[in-house]
């Protein structure tokens, strides 16, 4: 059993998607960072970086409990626990790899930068805006290009794929107009298409 600590963001629906498509039993904890439960001492002892998701494998390495923080380090963990979505071909695994450092360098950083300083500044900064929507563009403009010849991040579905379609789904949040990387677009939707993510973009189930 893998206990998932994780919330209602990008980040946090990485490894929920894995899970459900991987089909490990877990349990959520749904960690508010609205609230603070971050920051709880309970939360530090598993991530002493304060941020969700974390994990822990109850029947981890050696079949002892097994805690693990950021992201793209549990997918690629889940990857290898499983031997799925990180293919076993060198040279295609570490496209998989290479493109889940792209998410986790670039995508993730600055779409979160664009959400930030559109949404949650309690001022409009001009320049950070400007900053960091153009970078954000060209992020979707790279990956446009890629996937006009590749139905996938890399040769075959795998983490990349899950690390970034999160992002992507809040293309509402950054001011893109999916239909200006019809490529994107076209990988968005038949990502979204699987059941998989689907079920891994509601966990946490939350009440409102």
């Amino acid at each position: 059993m893998i206990d998932l600590y994780t919330w209602s963001t990008p980040n946090g629906r990485k490894v929920s998607i894995m899970l459900e498509e991987v089909g490990l039993p877990y349990r959520v904890h749904a960690i508010d960072i609205g609230k603070g439960d971050q920051f709880t001492p309970g939360f530090l002892a598993i991530n002493p970086n304060n941020r969700i998701p974390a994990i822990v494998d109850q029947d981890g390495p050696e079949g002892k409990p097994f805690k693990l923080f950021e992201s793209g380090a549990i997918l690629l963990y889940l990857a290898y626990k499983t031997g799925r979505f990180l293919p076993r071909q060198i040279a295609t695994q570490f496209q998989a790899i290479q493109w889940l450092m792209f998410q986790m360098g670039g995508v993730g950083p600055m779409f979160g930068q664009v959400h930030h300083f559109l949404r949650a500044a309690p001022e409009p900064v001009p320049y950070a805006i400007e900053r960091y929507t153009k970078e954000t563009r060209r992020l979707y403009k790279v990956l446009d290009g890629h996937l006009q010849n590749h139905e996938f991040l890399a040769d075959e579905y795998s983490v990349a794929d899950m690390a970034t379609y999160p992002w992507v789904a809040r293309h509402d949040w950054h001011k893109v107009d999916l239909d200006d990387f019809p490529a994107v677009k076209a990988w968005y939707e038949r990502i979204g298409a699987r059941p998989a993510v689907q079920a891994g973009m509601k966990v946490p189930q939350l009440q409102r």
